[in-house]
């Protein structure tokens, strides 16, 4: 597959309308570049800061959309599954045409090819930060035992609490914050998408949150309870709240693990999720001198 394929536009609406149908057709796999972009169309092209978003269609013969790429800097690169040989292509393309690449996210074997041609292309240096597991609900399993409380969804009055867990989340999970914790915590409350559990005193003590539908998908984002909080069953409790409200949608239930938390893998299975594929990300840096 020759570079000229790729076509990179600047344009969030001229991408959707040539790899919104491609997208669309297999929502489990393309969760992710689904619900970005979604997010971009609704809530801005800020969203996830002030650089200006890329994206890209690769279209096969006969003009057949087969992949996508979506870049929100700063953070990687999202691609579709590629061939080898594709996604080599597309690293050389992005390296001449000098794009800032800070790394890659995509299934697990796509995301190695584009990184190893890029250390080709580039000279930098890649390492693998994060591997994912994609599973999707088949039947809820109710967890064994429930503890004591009740889940609500947010109100307004939990916006600082949302916007502190946003960051806490993502400093614990290694992440970047890459929203306004504020802004994030109004998406939310916007439309139902965060699930407190909350004791009996009324003190909130872990978080589900959900994102909106899109491509008849939904997926479970963030899972958190905070480390002095963890080990009571709070995070399967409101997990399976939040992941029964959604199946009653008649939706497709998603959400990620990290491969490197076997503890939450193990939850998530026994709520009866499954995996669908594997993910990863790798991060990039400029060679020394």
């Amino acid at each position: 597959m020759e570079p000229c394929d790729w076509q990179l536009t600047d344009d969030l609406d001229a991408f959707l309308d040539a790899g919104g149908d491609f997208l669309r057709s297999r929502p489990a796999l393309h969760t992710v570049t689904l619900t970005v972009a979604e997010a971009l169309r609704t809530r801005g092209p800020h969203t996830y800061g002030a650089r200006p978003s890329r994206f890209g269609v690769l279209r096969g013969p006969g003009g057949a959309v087969r992949a996508t790429l979506l870049h929100t800097p700063p953070r990687p690169v999202q691609l579709t599954p590629l061939a080898a040989p594709e996604a080599a292509a597309l690293a050389g393309l992005l390296a001449t045409a000098g794009h800032q690449v800070p790394g890659v996210w995509a299934e697990r074997e796509t995301a190695a090819a584009f990184a190893a041609a890029w250390q080709r292309c580039t000279g930098a240096t890649a390492e693998q930060t994060e591997r994912q597991r994609l599973h999707r609900l088949e039947e809820l399993v109710p967890p064994d035992c429930v503890p004591p409380g009740r889940a609500r969804v947010a109100e307004a009055a939990d916006r600082e609490l949302l916007a502190r867990w946003y960051t806490e989340f993502a400093a614990d999970t290694g992440g970047q914050v890459v929203q306004d914790p504020a802004g994030w915590a109004d998406s939310r409350l916007a439309h139902g998408g965060a699930t407190l559990w909350e004791t009996p005193d009324g003190t909130p003590v872990s978080l589900a949150g959900q994102l909106p539908e899109s491509a008849g998908q939904i997926r479970v984002a963030p899972v958190y309870t905070p480390a002095a909080l963890r080990g009571h069953g709070y995070a399967g409790a409101v997990t399976a709240e939040v992941s029964a409200r959604a199946a009653a949608t008649g939706a497709e239930v998603l959400l990620f693990t990290d491969l490197a938390n076997p503890v939450s893998n193990r939850l998530y299975q026994r709520l009866g999720y499954r995996p669908v594929a594997d993910f990863a990300t790798w991060t990039f840096a400029a060679p020394a001198g």
